[in-house]
This record gives C-alpha cells, structure tokens and sequence, in this order.
C-alpha cells in the first residue's frame, strides 16, 4: 500500500496528504499537484459548486470553463491565498 504524497499546502500553509494525481493536463493543474492538499482540493469543490450554482454555469461552455479555472487559481493562489505562486503578476484592468 502506497503511502501518501504529502504537500505543504498553499491553501491550509501546512504539511498535508497530496492529490495522487494532477487534476487537469495543464500548468495550473501541475501547480495544484504539487502545492494542494487532498483537504484544501476538497474545499475548492464545495466552492465551485456554490460558484457554479450562484452563476448558473454551463461548464460545457469554454467561457464557464474559464471563469471557473480562474476562480480556482484565486482560491489557491490569489490575492485571498496565504502566498502568490512564484512569478504572480496581478492583472490590470482590462481596457
């Protein structure tokens, strides 16, 4: 029996259990793997179901998939997350 990845977690700023296996194919995916907690991850799904319902998103929609992977990176590594991921350029307006 394999023993659990641990993280220290962005979200929860302590050692904790990892995801066994990136949630997305994608950098922001990877990111989470390796700085997301199994309890943090679960967390984020309760928001985005509240998120999702609050907006009524169709994710079979690319700009609900976008907003919804935007949210998630705030929640993890935004302005509200303990630290900003390395590299983090807030966005200005969009004029």
């Amino acid at each position: 029996m394999a023993t659990d990845r641990m993280v220290k977690c962005v979200k929860l700023q302590k050692e904790l259990p990892g995801l066994s296996e990136p949630p997305f194919d994608n950098p922001l995916g990877e990111r989470i793997f390796e700085n997301v907690s199994k309890e943090a991850w679960a967390g984020w799904v309760e928001r985005m179901k509240m998120i999702m319902n609050e907006y009524r998103l169709n994710l079979g929609t690319k700009e609900a998939q976008e907003f919804v992977l935007k949210q998630m990176e705030e929640y993890f590594f935004g302005e509200g997350a303990a630290a900003p991921p390395p590299g983090f350029i807030p966005e200005a307006g969009t004029h």
